[in-house]
């Protein structure tokens, strides 16, 4: 399986509905809170993306494995999120697992 299946799956795989759905107060309170960390999120995304480019200028051109690999986390955390946020979705971590 290469890093597209992985990611796709991660994106877009099987996605398990609650046994006791949420009601509309606390389903509006959960949004409220991940779009507070949706907003924390895309600020680290900014912050790693300028470390990443500092890097790869330094490395003729290689990144560091260990941020892109976050980015990747966090890109499908976001994503997750925003999925949750517009009710396609189950809530994302820290109520389920990361992946």
């Amino acid at each position: 399986m290469n890093t597209d299946d992985k990611l796709s799956g991660r994106l877009h795989g099987e996605q398990f509905e609650p046994e006791d759905p949420d009601s509309i107060l606390l389903r509006i309170l959960y949004t409220i809170l991940i779009a507070m960390m949706f907003s924390v999120g895309h600020t680290v995304l900014g912050v790693l993306t300028v470390i990443q480019i500092v890097i790869m200028l330094l490395n003729k051109g290689s990144p560091n494995p260990n941020l892109s690999e976050f980015g990747t986390d966090l890109g499908v955390w976001m994503a997750k999120a925003a999925r949750y946020m517009t009710g396609a979705s189950v809530k994302p971590w820290p109520w389920t697992e990361l992946d």
